[in-house]
């Protein structure tokens, strides 16, 4: 049965930066759990794509891309004290929309931070700039600088970053219940910080394995995904970044220490999309995936430190390892040899995926009992069932979206959050519907399971949670 629960009400108008996969997806969500009408709300994109979608709700639909010269302009007659900035775009400054919807009294989510055209892949722009530590850091300092009780803006909570660190939360409760490790529900950053050491975890995945498919395979000079294409090469072409541990004692070879800021993170001089890892989920079992930089990676990695700077007491290295579905694993080689220049079609997967699922979630290692993956497994008839505009990828993006925006609405004076800081029960309790099976699995997993002897590896076998045992190719 499908939940149509009001979860809120929204007196004031919603804007909509944007109109993609995960614009269309969490539309028909937000008029089924949110009290607000149609008429209230504005769609500002820079394509017509959707625009039939909008109409069919009786929605205003504008076509106006947003540049750091024209968005205030545009935005300002349309955004007042008490409304709404749901910025689901590409290319346009998610700093500058926080900014923005702090000076006029608004809500505000994103799924990413998001730099102006060019931030991602300008290489004029020094590395270190390029990556999400620059610009998590960046919104740390107007977290640091809007005022208490401020206008809540919640930054990236799309299914990750957001949604995996609720996840991450309830797997160590779950593993300090089946260790024996007596907790009380933390109820602060250090406390989760310091029961995640008591626990002993070294490592945190983001392990995710997307294995739906179309009919139709991918054809050259076309890349192929079951989200949005401009956002995956985008981020797939920035610098791998990984939360770096504690327990760390050596860089990777390519690997670079951030110079300011928390130093909860490193990056490497190379593309994400050309930098695999191993990892493992239940229904695949290990399988190699890209070391995509995603905020989540240094977010939880710096919410469970244990003091500060580049050598804490205690942190965990925390890393997104994506294996997308078949046909975008082909078109980023393909991306790849033509030296990562786009190519000249897209084919977003939606209405044409005959089968497969996304199995999405955290592994936690290095614990009493190895390792533990606690996660959703979403099929794509699953999320047909459950909402429409939607694929399995999709929903558990849009269904994050949606849980953001009503714990926004119902606690509207936060001032600038992570999903870190959410109350992680409040958010799930909204989203769970939308995720299909969700389960916690335990595994004796390492990194240097089932090595072969092929070739020689600097490796040590008493301790495979150093990184460079993760072999990164």
């Amino acid at each position: 049965m499908v939940d149509n629960t009001i979860h809120a009400k929204f007196d004031g108008r919603l804007v909509i930066i944007g109109f993609g996969t995960i614009g269309q997806g969490v539309l028909p969500l937000i008029l089924r759990h949110i009290d607000i009408k149609p008429s209230r709300i504005t769609i500002v994109t820079a394509e017509d794509w959707g625009g039939e979608e909008a109409a069919d709700y009786g929605i205003r639909f504008v076509v106006e891309p947003l540049t750091v010269k024209n968005y205030r302009a545009i935005l300002d007659p349309i955004i007042r004290k008490g409304d709404f900035i749901l910025n689901l775009s590409v290319e346009v400054s998610s700093l500058a929309l926080i900014e923005f919807a702090q000076e006029k009294g608004a809500l505000y989510l994103d799924t990413c931070i998001e730099p102006w055209a060019g931030g991602y892949t300008d290489p004029t722009v020094p590395q270190a700039d390029r990556t999400n530590y620059a610009l998590r850091e960046a919104a740390m300092a107007l977290k640091a600088k809007s005022p208490e009780g401020g206008p809540t803006a919640i930054l990236t909570h799309g299914a990750n970053p957001g949604m995996v660190s609720h996840f991450v939360k309830q797997a160590l409760l779950d593993i300090a219940n089946d260790t024996g490790v007596e907790t009380a529900e933390p109820t602060d950053r250090m406390g989760w910080a310091r029961l995640a050491q008591t626990l002993g975890i070294k490592v945190i995945h983001i392990a995710e394995r997307d294995t739906q498919k179309s009919n139709l395979r991918k054809r050259a000079g076309e890349f192929v995904n079951t989200w949005s294409i401009d956002g995956f090469v985008g981020e797939g072409c920035q610098p791998a970044e990984l939360g770096w541990g504690s327990h760390e004692k050596t860089l990777p070879p390519d690997g670079n220490r951030q110079e300011k800021g928390s130093k909860a993170a490193i990056f490497l001089s190379r593309p994400g999309a050309s930098t695999r890892v191993r990892t493992w989920t239940p229904k695949s079992g290990p399988f190699h995936g890209f070391l995509i930089t995603h905020s989540e990676a240094i977010s939880i990695a710096a919410h469970l430190t244990v003091g500060e700077g580049a050598d804490p007491e205690y942190r965990p290295t925390v890393h997104y390892s994506y294996h997308p579905c078949d046909d975008a694993v082909l078109s980023v080689h393909e991306l790849a040899g033509r030296n990562w220049k786009q190519q000249p079609e897209q084919r977003l997967l939606m209405e044409d995926i005959a089968e497969g699922i996304d199995e999405l979630g955290v592994l936690l290692m290095g614990h009493a009992r190895g390792a533990y993956w606690y996660g959703s497994q979403l099929s794509i008839g699953e999320a047909r069932r459950l909402a429409p505009h939607n694929n399995a990828t999709s929903l558990q993006v849009t269904s994050a979206v949606l849980a953001g925006m009503i714990w926004a609405i119902r606690h509207p004076d936060r001032g600038v959050v992570e999903a870190d800081d959410l109350d992680f029960r409040e958010v799930l309790e909204i989203q769970m519907p939308y995720l299909g099976p969700v389960v916690g699995v335990y595994s004796s997993w390492t990194p240097l399971a089932d090595r072969t002897d092929l070739f020689v590896e600097d490796i040590d076998a008493d301790d495979p949670w150093q990184f460079k045992n993760f072999r990164v190719t």
